[in-house]
């Protein structure tokens, strides 16, 4: 527009012209809003059919200005109507630097502020969009509303594209004014831009443009007496073959209004007394101008562009509202802003998605559950495992009063069965969470669970420990004093665990609760396809100093773990079976401490994943109950059916101390070990006395053999060679107390080859007496020595050089004597019967 040429026409116009009623006309808005200014001064009244800036809508600026035309303001009462239809309360606003724009985002944003809809992001770009488009993504703003050119809408689809702001999640609403099939002029733009035709339009499917309605869709005549469409074909056939106007209906409407204006405008002249004409008019005539001023504010009737109403100098116009749809555009809808009314076309518009786009991203929190089917075949497992430790239970009861089990401590066994029952229940209130139970339950079962798990720990271990405990005092007593160790005693110990356990969760319990915590983990797709993201949430049992409290209670556990290796370390070597459960404790313990930390290590990692953890956890406390118990009661249960008897035989009657390196043998009489070892050390005391008593009637032999030799010195002749080696081997046996079981093996072949050595003595006051006591006095020492001595001599001659061993006799010729052979001197000492 050429503002000077237009204002020197008007002014023209006005000096040197006639006097003109009214102005009607103006385009362009920067000749219009001058003239507009300053028709106040000569009380005109100017009626526009293009002028659609928003600036001319300020009446005490423009108080004598109207057009029939919506203003690009118009379109921002039908926006709402559209987004309150599809309950879009969010938004977002795309605008290019131009004044015309802005404007129109000014008055929208008042328009939507007062709806109570959000407009979460406001951009605008001078050159490049893409910026901007790129925030608006940035603040999940689903709902675009644009106020752009076609040339830089090309560029605002290529930037969508790009940041794939497009598609079933995303609606764009822009002005509808562009020119028809305005993409294809500016695809070429576009691809300078590095976007694809195909690219922008798949951007722009689905986008809703915004404008007036050219012309009434109304099948009704109008003032004129024609309807719209009778109308629209006549002035299609009288333009011959001009390019069409989107304004022609308005120029239409404004003649008429003009009409009805200065009608109204002289019927008020002639129902008033001043008998004053319309032709009257001047420029300085401010009552006449005023009366034309108030018949165009009356103006209302229905022309081809729809009602033709003014509110504040604003035509109260039709609206309408279309879609890009495979690469056309398609009529959706109009709002009528005279009745303040939508309506939408049935079946026409099409959302890419099954519904309309949503105004933000709906986060949908959902509680992460524990599956139904996976807490049932756990808890399948769990009643089986159940089972088993109540059969174990049955077991263990009904064969207490077998030597077998009576030796393994029954009433510890039943200890470690309630310790391994606790443990499986643990696993049903693991798998209580927010779909089974309240919050204010859930978060008592976080307390409940780990007391119920950590007692039944103690419970188990700590009654295996101590019954390993008892055998491991009881063969470690090298002072082979009686030591008993009673059931009670171990309850003791089992309670004084206990004691520890329930000191811990008391003072964690009291200082720092467990409570139900609720983590929010980052948004997911829905895996329905539908446009929302769900915001998973899972339920936790923390505290504050949770680490703390975890660290006092597994740093206890493990040195009751350490407690219970080094008892199965110490009694390894222990040869009852009955007692010795070293084998299978350390096998428990290393089992059960293996999985334990891998159990840990992965529930930690998997601590986002419900099903995962309670999974590995649960299988954990199954894994670690089911392997305890079995251990400690298949090898009762088979050995009973099998032999009972070699269990609770004494193998290898010995324990071996690490530190000394050396074998000590050992008794005790213990309630679980008292029928072995009192056996023992009552067949060990027979046999020692008879031993003794054997030497007694030995001496007695030897003493009437010698008291012969001392009366008949010649009758020595005749005491054969094999006699006098027996009488050798005798005199042997008087280190027996010292000796081996070889010792014993040479006296009883002794005695059986020569029963006429075991005789009954003649002497009652000897046989009454105890030999026991009678052979270690000092007289029978002194009368024994003196009766051996002279034997001694010629039985051990040879050896220090005296007469040859095959000699009949001791008495020899001198020539077989010492001095005329030597022989090597023997330094072996021999004390017999001490």
């Amino acid at each position: 527009c050429d503002n000077a040429k237009g204002l020197k026409a008007f002014y023209d116009a006005i000096k040197y012209g006639p006097n003109h009623l009214m102005v009607f006309g103006g385009v362009c808005p920067s000749v219009t809003s001058i003239i507009a200014e300053s028709l106040q001064g000569w009380n005109l009244v100017q009626l526009s059919f293009a002028a659609t800036t928003p600036v001319l809508a300020d009446k005490k600026k423009y108080p004598y200005f109207f057009r029939t035309v919506p203003s690009d303001n118009a379109v921002n009462p039908a926006i709402l109507k559209l987004l309150k239809h599809y309950q879009w309360k969010r938004v977002g606003t795309l605008t290019q630097d131009v004044q015309r724009f802005s404007e129109v985002r000014n008055d929208l944003t008042g328009v939507l502020y007062g709806e109570d809809i959000e407009i979460s992001d406001t951009e605008s770009f001078s050159n490049d969009p893409c910026t901007s488009v790129k925030k608006l993504k940035g603040n999940d703003v689903r709902i675009i509303l644009g106020q752009f050119d076609q040339n830089m809408a090309a560029k605002v689809f290529c930037c969508a594209y790009e940041e794939n702001m497009y598609g079933s999640k995303y609606q764009w609403i822009i002005p509808g004014w562009y020119e028809p099939s305005w993409w294809e002029q500016v695809h070429t733009e576009a691809n300078s831009s590095r976007c694809l035709r195909k690219n922008l339009l798949a951007a722009m499917e689905g986008y809703i443009g915004v404008d007036f309605e050219p012309l009434s869709s109304k099948q009704i005549k109008t003032i004129s007496g024609k309807t719209p469409q009778q109308y629209e074909s006549e002035y299609n056939n009288k333009r011959s073959g001009v390019g069409p106007s989107k304004f022609h209906g308005y120029a239409y409407d404004g003649i008429w209004v003009i009409a009805k204006t200065l009608q109204r405008a002289m019927e008020t002249l002639h129902a008033s007394s001043r008998h004053q004409r319309i032709q009257d008019f001047n420029y300085t005539d401010h009552t006449l101008g005023r009366i034309i001023l108030n018949a165009m504010n009356e103006t209302n009737f229905f022309g081809v562009t729809g009602q033709v109403v003014f509110r504040n100098g604003e035509r109260m116009g039709t609206i309408k509202f279309t879609q890009f749809q495979d690469s056309r555009e398609v009529k959706v809808g109009e709002y009528n802003a005279v009745a303040d009314t939508l309506e939408i076309i049935n079946d026409t518009i099409r959302f890419q998605g099954s519904e309309p786009p949503k105004d933000k991203t709906i986060i949908l929190e959902q509680l992460r559950k524990i599956s139904l089917p996976l807490y049932s075949i756990l808890s399948a497992l769990t009643i089986l495992g159940m089972i088993m430790a109540s059969a174990f239970l049955f077991f263990n009861i009904k064969n207490r009063n077998q030597k077998l089990i009576k030796m393994s401590s029954p009433y510890m066994n039943n200890l470690i069965i309630l310790g391994g029952m606790l443990s499986y229940a643990s696993i049903f209130l693991f798998g209580l969470d927010g779909s089974f139970v309240s919050e204010k339950t859930f978060e008592t079962l976080c307390t409940v669970r780990t007391w119920i798990l950590t007692v039944g720990y103690t419970t188990a271990f700590g009654a295996m420990f101590a019954k390993t405990w008892r055998v491991h005092a009881i063969f470690k007593n090298v002072k082979m004093k009686k030591k008993i160790i009673k059931d009670q005693k171990l309850l003791v110990i089992v309670g004084g665990m206990l004691l520890i356990d329930l000191c811990i969760l008391i003072c964690w319990q009291a200082v720092d609760p467990l409570r139900r915590t609720v983590e929010k983990y980052s948004m997911e797709p829905d895996p329905a396809g539908r446009d929302i993201s769900i915001r998973p949430l899972l339920e936790h049992c923390e505290n504050t100093h949770m680490t703390i409290w975890l660290g006092i209670v597994y740093a206890y556990k493990g040195l009751l773990m350490l407690f219970g290796c080094f008892l199965a370390w110490e009694t390894r070597n222990v040869s009852i079976p009955a007692l010795n459960d070293s084998k299978y404790i350390g096998m428990s313990v290393y089992n059960v401490g293996i999985m334990c930390i891998i159990g840990a290590a992965v529930s930690f990692l998997t601590r986002d994943q419900p099903n995962v953890q309670f999974c590995i956890v649960a299988l954990v406390i199954i894994f670690c109950s089911t392997i305890t118990l079995c251990l400690v009661f298949v090898p009762k249960l088979i050995t009973l059916r099998t032999n009972p008897d070699a269990a609770t035989q004494n193998r290898r009657f010995q324990f071996t101390q690490n530190q000394k390196k050396e074998d000590s043998k050992t008794s005790t009489s213990v309630t679980s070990v008292n029928q072995a070892s009192t056996s023992r050390l009552e067949g060990l005391q027979s046999e020692n006395h008879r031993l003794r008593m054997k030497i007694t009637e030995l001496d007695k032999d030897l003493e009437e053999v010698t008291m012969q030799l001392q009366d008949t010195p010649e009758k020595t002749t005749y005491i054969k060679q094999n006699h006098y080696q027996e009488l050798n081997d005798i005199l042997n046996l008087g280190n027996f107390t010292e000796s081996t079981d070889g010792g014993k093996a040479i006296l009883k072949n002794h005695l059986d080859q020569n029963p006429q050595l075991q005789w009954n003595t003649t002497e009652p006051s000897r046989t009454c007496k105890d030999p026991i006591e009678d052979i270690n006095s000092p007289e029978h020492i002194q009368r024994r020595l003196s009766l051996q001595l002279p034997i001694l001599h010629h039985a051990y001659l040879p050896s220090i050089g005296g007469v040859d061993a095959s000699c009949v006799s001791p008495c020899v010729s001198p020539t077989a004597s010492p001095r005329h052979r030597h022989v090597p001197p023997s330094f072996r000492v021999m004390v017999s019967g001490l």
